[in-house]
């Protein structure tokens, strides 16, 4: 609203009555953008004390080293078996026909090496604090990210992109360790946990591979359509493709009525999405109208590196997803989709 007296006074008066902190709406935003904004904030603030935090010795019952040495011992015994590839390979040969069997021994090699130098790191930092093994620089931030609950640095040069807390990344390795024990041992799932994956990319290649090879189309020429299903679990395999699950839209939410992409409920930031079922198809044939080309991003940072094959450490795939607005609301909202939450 503009001011009534335009004469230099009056203008100045105006500015003054104008609020000290812009509200999300004048830049087009939903209002939970002014809590994530307020949430940067405060893990920014909160990071910077922990960091120096981590460096003081505790005043409580027990030292650091006691803090250290038992936080590894847990983490250590949690830690499930080394990955027998051998076994795998043989139970799951790579074949023409089927590219999953490929891209499940694919993620067990880089989860057994992320496994491998974590087994080790937690062993050798025990050993570390009773003097039995010289206490290296690696061992050291080891042992500071273990008191300020960070991940440390050697574990995330071999991991996939992760925010989250030390007990929380830890928690989820479990999980993800424990989807692909799962099919290793029981065959392909119905649903994909798409938020499991190391290198998310290689997934969706072998399901383009499959039709590709089935149909004998080339892949260059495929495409996903995405259709959002209206349950969250499923009985059956689709004909074609594959279902998956594990995204969060932020920005928005997903209207299980109306089947399409819809303003967020206000104070909840994230929107857990139902079955997505991955149609390969030739691009070409599909439709755009009324659809929203929604970025998929492996966590909230939303930016990343380009990897060794040519492909983000961060950001997946866009995909095409329904909409009653006009896809420019959806844009300047920010809306986008994530595998993986900070906590």
């Amino acid at each position: 609203m503009m001011p009534q007296n335009t004469s230099y006074s009056g203008v100045i008066e105006y500015i003054k009555d104008l609020p000290l902190e812009a509200k999300p709406e004048v830049f087009c935003l939903h209002e939970n953008a002014d809590i994530t904004k307020n949430q940067l904030e405060t893990d920014s603030f909160l990071g910077a004390i922990l960091i120096t935090q981590g460096k003081m010795e505790s005043g409580g019952a027990k030292s650091n080293e006691q803090i250290i040495s038992e936080v590894a011992a847990s983490m250590f015994a949690r830690m499930p078996e080394p990955i027998d590839l051998s076994k795998i390979a043989t139970k799951f040969p790579v074949t023409y026909s089927e590219s999953m069997n490929t891209v499940l021994l694919q993620e067990m090699i880089r989860f057994r090496v992320l496994t491998e130098i974590i087994r080790e790191s937690l062993k050798n930092i025990q050993k570390a604090v009773k003097g039995l093994v010289v206490m290296s620089s690696e061992l050291e931030d080891l042992s500071n990210s273990i008191l300020i609950g960070a991940i440390p640095k050697m574990w995330a040069s071999k991991s996939y992109p992760s925010m989250k807390p030390l007990a929380s990344y830890f928690n989820d390795l479990l999980a993800r360790l424990g989807f692909f024990s799962k099919w290793s041992q029981e065959g392909q799932p119905i649903v994909f946990w798409l938020s499991g994956f190391f290198f998310t990319q290689s997934f969706l290649t072998g399901c383009l591979q499959n039709y590709a090879r089935k149909y004998t189309i080339p892949i260059d020429l495929l495409a996903f359509d995405y259709e959002i299903l209206p349950q969250k679990t499923a009985s059956e395999r689709p004909s074609e493709g594959q279902y998956i699950n594990g995204l969060f839209l932020e920005g928005a939410r997903w209207d299980i009525k109306d089947s399409s992409i819809s303003e967020s409920t206000p104070k909840i930031l994230f929107d857990q999405l139902p079955i997505i079922w991955l149609k390969p198809g030739e691009k070409s044939k599909f439709s755009t109208a009324s659809t929203y080309d929604c970025p998929v991003y492996k966590t909230s940072a939303r930016r990343g590196v380009l990897s060794t094959t040519g492909h983000s450490t961060n950001y997946v795939m866009s995909m095409r997803i329904a909409t009653n607005l006009p896809e420019e609301h959806w844009i300047r909202r920010g809306v986008a989709a994530l595998l993986s939450l900070n906590d």
